[in-house]
Parts: C-alpha cells; sequence; structure tokens
C-alpha cells in the first residue's frame, strides 16, 4: 500500500475512533508515572496477559498512548515534592521544584506539559517522516560517540559545581563512585558491594534517585510547616485559572527552545539503550550553556524546566524508530512492544511498512494522537494537582516517604532496597545540609556505570589503544562540541565581568 497524504489523514482518523483507549491509558499513564518506582513498562508486563489477549492494534494503541503518558506523569511529584517518577525525570527538579516553593507549581506543571506534549508531538511527526534517516543513527553512533555523548550529560556536574566548585565535584565524583559498585564487567569481580548480593547487579537506580531525592526532602520539609514559601503560600491562596493560561504563555513564547531540546530527547532515543535520562540531562546542560542567564538556572527558570521535560519526551518516538526498522527496542517499552508484536506475528523492517502500513506509521499516529488528547486532556488538571502543595508537612512526609519506599520495593522486589532508600535518604538529607548538590550525585550514579561499559567495550576492541577515543570523525566532531560546551560558559562569564568593568 502506498502511504500518501490521503494514506496518513485516513489513519490519523481511523487511530481516533479509538480514543476510548486512548483517554484511560492517558490517565493511567500519569498515575503511574507518578509514583517513584513503577513504570510504562513494568505496568505494560503486569498488563500483559491482557494485552496480548487484545487485537494487535488495540494493544499497541494501548502501550503507546500509556508510554507518553507516563513519561509526562514522571515529571509531576518532581515538580511538586521534589520526587521523579522516573530518572528521565531527574533534572526536572532542579527548576521545577523552586518555583514550586515559590508559590508558582500551576505555571510549572502548565509549562511542562506543554513542553512534554510540544515536544512528543514535534519529535512524532519529525520520526514518521525522516525514519530511514534517523534509523541510520544507531548505525553511526557506536562507543566512542556514546562516550562523548555521556560526559555532555556528566558535565553538567561541573555546571552545578560552578556554584561551589569543590562541594560540586566531590557530590559528583562521590555519585560516580556509588555507580561504580556492583561486579566490573570485564571479570565480574564485586566491587564495594560489601559482601551483598543484591548489590552485585550495581547500586538499584529506583531506591537511590527516590532516597536522593524524595526521602531527603521529606526530612528537610517535616522541619518546617510548609513546603512553600511564605509568598508562595500567600500567591497560591490567591491562585486562580490565569497561572494556568500564563504558564501555558511562557511555555509557548519559548516555542524555539522546545523544538530544539525535544531534537536532543529523538536523536538520544533512537540509540538503544541510551534513554530518557541521558537526553534529559544533556538537555538540560546545553541549554544552560547557551543560555544568556545561566546564572538563574536552578531558582526556578522556566527554560530550566522546559529544556528536560522536552527532551525526555522526545524519546519516546525515537525508541519506536530501531524497533520497527531493525527490530531492535531502544528502550524497556519498546521491549515488551517488540513481544507483543512477535507473538502476533508481525515481521519487522522495511516490509512492515509496506505489508502492515497501518501497524507501523500506525503506532506513530497513534503517539501524535495521544499528544493531542493530552493538551486537552492533562493541561486543565494543572490548576488542581497545584493544590497538593498546601498539605502541612506533618501529613506529606509520612506520605513521601511510605510512597517512595514502597516504590523503591516494586522494581526488584527486594525488602533490602526498601532499606537501601532510606540509606540514601540519609545521605541526601546530609548532602543539602552541608550545601553539597544532590543532582550531581545522582547524575554519578546514572552516567557513570554507562559510560564505563562502552569506554571499556571501546578498548576491548581497539586492544587496549586509548586513542581510539578519538579516531571517529563524527566522535571528533562531538569532541569539538563539548569542549566549546565547557568553554562557553566561562567566555560568558569572563565578558559579563569584564562589561561593567569597561562601562565605570
Amino acid at each position: 500500500m502506498e502511504a500518501d497524504f490521503q494514506f496518513f489523514v485516513g489513519l490519523f482518523a481511523h487511530t481516533l475512533t479509538f480514543w476510548w483507549v486512548i483517554i484511560p491509558s492517558i490517565f493511567l499513564g500519569l498515575i503511574v508515572g507518578a509514583i517513584p518506582g513503577f513504570s510504562a513498562a513494568n505496568t505494560i508486563i503486569i498488563l500483559l496477559p491482557l494485552t496480548l489477549a487484545m487485537e494487535v492494534e488495540v494493544g499497541l494503541i494501548f502501550m503507546v498512548a500509556l508510554y507518553c503518558s507516563s513519561r509526562m506523569g514522571a515529571g509531576i511529584p518532581a515538580i511538586l515534592v521534589n520526587i521523579p517518577g522516573t530518572a528521565g525525570a531527574a533534572a526536572t527538579p532542579l527548576d521545577g521544584y523552586p518555583m514550586t516553593k515559590q508559590g508558582r507549581g500551576q505555571q510549572a506543571l502548565a509549562m511542562s506539559f506543554v513542553a512534554s506534549t510540544l515536544g512528543g508531538l514535534l519529535t512524532t511527526l519529525l520520526a514518521l517522516v525522516a525514519m530511514p534517516v534517523l534509523a541510520e543513527v544507531a548505525f553511526y553512533l557506536h562507543s566512542v560517540e556514546m562516550i562523548v555523548v555521556m560526559l555532555f550529560g556528566i558535565s553538567l556536574i561541573a555546571t552545578i559545581a560552578a556554584k561551589d566548585t569543590l562541594k560540586g565535584l566531590i557530590a559528583g565524583f562521590f555519585g560516580l563512585m556509588i555507580g561504580f559498585i556492583g561486579t566490573d564487567v570485564v571479570y565480574a569481580t564485586p566491587r564495594g558491594s560489601f559482601g551483598f548480593l543484591e548489590l552485585y547487579d550495581g547500586v538499584p537506580l529506583i531506591p537511590a534517585l527516590v532516597g536522593l531525592f524524595a526521602v531527603s526532602e521529606a526530612f528537610i520539609i517535616i522541619e518546617k510547616k510548609s513546603i512553600l514559601t511564605e509568598e508562595g503560600r500567600a500567591m497560591m491562596r490567591t491562585t486562580s485559572w490565569d497561572a494556568t493560561f500564563e504558564g501555558v504563555g511562557m511555555a509557548f513564547s519559548r516555542w524555539w527552545h522546545i523544538i530544539w531540546n525535544s531534537l536532543i530527547g529523538l536523536v538520544i532515543g533512537v540509540i538503544p539503550g541510551a534513554g530518557a535520562s541521558i537526553a534529559s540531562f544533556v538537555a538540560y546542560q546545553q541549554s544552560r550553556t547557551y543560555s544568556k542567564t545561566p546564572e538563574l538556572y536552578g531558582t526556578g527558570h522556566p527554560e530550566g524546566l522546559i529544556a528536560p521535560e522536552a527532551a525526555n519526551n522526545g524519546v519516546t518516538s525515537g525508541t519506536l524508530v530501531p524497533l520497527l526498522i531493525i527490530g531492535i527496542p531502544g528502550g524497556a517499552t519498546a521491549a515488551i512492544m517488540l513481544i507483543v508484536m512477535q507473538y502476533h506475528g508481525i515481521n519487522f523492517g522495511t516490509s512492515l511498512f509496506t505489508d502492515s502500513p497501518e501497524i507501523g506509521y500506525g503506532m506513530f499516529t497513534a503517539m501524535a494522537v495521544t499528544y493531542m488528547l493530552m493538551i486537552l486532556t492533562v493541561i486543565p488538571l494543572s490548576r488542581y494537582m497545584s493544590r497538593v502543595t498546601m498539605v502541612g508537612t506533618q501529613y506529606m512526609a509520612p506520605i513521601i516517604i511510605s510512597f517512595t519506599l514502597v516504590g523503591s520495593f516494586v522494581p526488584r522486589e527486594y525488602m533490602f532496597d526498601m532499606t537501601l532508600g532510606l540509606i540514601f535518604g540519609v545521605i541526601g538529607y546530609v548532602a543539602r545540609k552541608t550545601g553539597y548538590h544532590v543532582a550531581a550525585i545522582l547524575i554519578g550514579v546514572i552516567l557513570g556505570p554507562l559510560l564505563e561499559i562502552y569506554f571499556l567495550r571501546a578498548l576491548k576492541k581497539s586492544d587496549g589503544d586509548i586513542m581510539v577515543l578519538f579516531s571517529s570523525d563524527l566522535g571528533n566532531v562531538l569532541w569539538g562540541m563539548l569542549i566549546v560546551s565547557l568553554l562557553i560558559p566561562v567566555a560568558f562569564d569572563y565578558w559579563r565581568r569584564r562589561r561593567p568593568a569597561e562601562q565605570t
């Protein structure tokens, strides 16, 4: 069947008839994404028998809608109570939570929803058009290139360290050390596991995530009456729909920011195994680097919130490209989609788009329809969701700790992980009290092990020659971009200091 404009119009209209599947999936995804430890992947696994029993088209639409909305849902607790629902939302609280404390939670949620939906919609349409080109990205980005891509994210530690160089670097290297706990990838020798079998696979991400952010935040806020400042409480008492419209307007006014950060997410999403966590950190780092006001990042700056939310939703369409073109899932959720498609006897590759175009193109169309419906169904909720911040800390802190400890247990179902979440909570509490940034620690925990894997893989292919890091033309271009990204903030700071001196 020839996929022309008329075909896509008909496919779009056909997908809209499945609104009865998409809308419930959106709300289920928001709930799943907002609970730390839960994700679209493990939810779909639980519902896998139901999914397999559905018609293949209905099952895939259900999974796609749940996947997209859970990515957005992960940003809700990150903004309101400093708890990223997933690792992909780990950069969201850097500016989202300060906005909430200032009483601008409603605006922050509205901006997040707009950035997520527009970023996801744009990259979905782009992936639909440029699928053959994007499929080549996975072939060009090998170990060397991935090392540099992850260094973009890790360099965010240096950005955080700019406020207090020594403490920032200590926190970052401490996170890297924690990330290297477990058996090494070459000889499978335990490192820093202290004899605990539960740590042989490395430090589980969810307990580290909820401990450093959520549990430590609960310990902090219990010392106060409210997570809001006095000015923030006064603003929340008088808030109206105007705040939602203002947040929507602020997001639309930064449309170019949404576009280029979502494109970062799309490209990184195409790479199997990369994921939203890398995309969100890289987007935040790049956003701050090329900002005219980098000093505002971390204080509740709109662009610092928009960048990671646009990027981590840009990843969603990217993960489907290698799945449909070469049969390699770009993430955990795409891997489950692979199982469902194989169960129904669907082949992958270019033949999918000629033999069953309603399936191949239909998954992207379902994603686009989901994002369009999310604009209408989710953005109005920002006013009511933000009211959560008015709850007293004597109630909120125990609820946060309870939910997050359950979230720590869910992925592996080990009681050990709940204890680990409390330990990371204490570490995060001490870090906050002594001026160390928990985000720098988390960056090391997430990206450190991935960097090691790609680094050792590159050395193995080159028989231990370290110069392999500079053997790729594309890699060298990325190295140059990384150096420029690190030097630009220094140059901007020097220019700002020199300009007042020249005026006087």
